[in-house]
């Protein structure tokens, strides 16, 4: 859906809380079409965003799996691997990095 969204669940050290706001904001970005929102829109765009963090800490908090956490510093060797291959360079930030 959006390159910025990644999984967020299953990691070790977990997933913060920056980077579940940050994941939210993309969502709401992408389903609403804005970017940044009108001065009319501005409430309800970040009442959104709010919501969509809590439900998604409530799903990250409560997931349970009997699979090893996955190591975020692998995870992020692998995305700038693939980044390299396809593009032809290092991605300009990390897969994780909190936006905004």
């Amino acid at each position: 859906m959006c390159r910025n969204i990644r999984t967020l669940a299953n990691f070790a050290p977990p997933s913060t809380e920056a980077e579940i706001r940050a994941s939210s904001l993309q969502f709401v970005r992408k389903i609403s079409g804005a970017n940044k929102p009108s001065k009319a829109n501005e409430e309800l765009f970040r009442r959104a965003v709010d919501e969509v963090a809590a439900a998604a800490e409530r799903l990250i908090r409560g997931w349970v799996t009997t699979a090893t956490p996955r190591d975020r510093d692998v995870e992020i060797r692998k995305h700038i691997e693939r980044s390299r291959i396809r593009f032809g360079k290092e991605p300009k930030r990390t897969p994780i990095e909190p936006i905004g």
